[in-house]
């Protein structure tokens, strides 16, 4: 431990490989060793902690902590996003969308609420379902949309199973809530469909 405590000091934790860095965190060297040639960071079961617990026989306590690590981290991504208030490109839609999914294990459905000029007004969730699917209801966007005076959106989601391609019903949720906004002169900018390491943007090809 006291080696990588050095290594951090020299060089930062961002010398550390992925299994130092969890050793670091739950300061036993073995347990970490076995739970990163099982699981890779971003499939670590961190949002069950009773099935990461029993992983490689790491117990409670250390399960706890990486748990804790993460969701600091989660945090600190989801505050950094406050920094992009324009979205001119899709690399800056996924900039603020991505750790708003990351750790999930189950569908959820946000849109962003933007001006002409795409400033950012509100980030909303508006549906949260199985690993399957998730309901979303155009009504309550379109509503929200109004209230904020919007006159564009982007609509997301993640698939946990890692598959970005969009589904039917994926397909046929972004042609209903396109419809139902240009009723109201409000664009429909993109649905993006986001995964551990992928994503999918309806309009990069050609569905919207």
């Amino acid at each position: 431990m006291r080696e990588l405590q050095e290594k951090i000091a020299l060089h930062g934790a961002a010398a550390l490989t992925d299994s130092e860095l969890i050793t670091a965190i739950i300061d036993n060297q073995a347990v970490a060793q076995a739970l990163m040639s099982q699981y890779s960071l971003t499939t670590i079961p961190v949002e069950d902690i009773s099935r990461l617990r029993m992983s490689c026989g790491m117990g409670l306590a250390k399960a706890s902590k990486i748990t804790a690590a993460i969701e600091l981290a989660r945090r600190i991504a989801k505050t950094k996003t406050g920094n992009v208030d324009r979205i001119q490109s899709l690399e800056a839609a996924e900039k603020i969308l991505r750790p708003l999914f990351d750790g999930l294990d189950h569908e959820e459905c946000w849109v962003l609420f933007m001006t002409n000029s795409g400033k950012v007004i509100e980030k909303m969730k508006i549906s949260q379902g199985g690993l399957q699917a998730t309901v979303v209801d155009n009504r309550l966007i379109i509503k929200r949309a109004i209230e904020l005076l919007a006159t564009q959106m982007i609509l997301a989601h993640n698939h946990p199973s890692d598959n970005a391609q969009p589904s039917q019903a994926d397909i046929t949720l972004t042609n209903r809530v396109k419809s139902a906004a240009e009723l109201f002169d409000i664009t429909l900018l993109d649905h993006i469909i986001i995964t551990r390491s992928q994503s999918y943007s309806f309009k990069k090809f050609g569905l919207l």
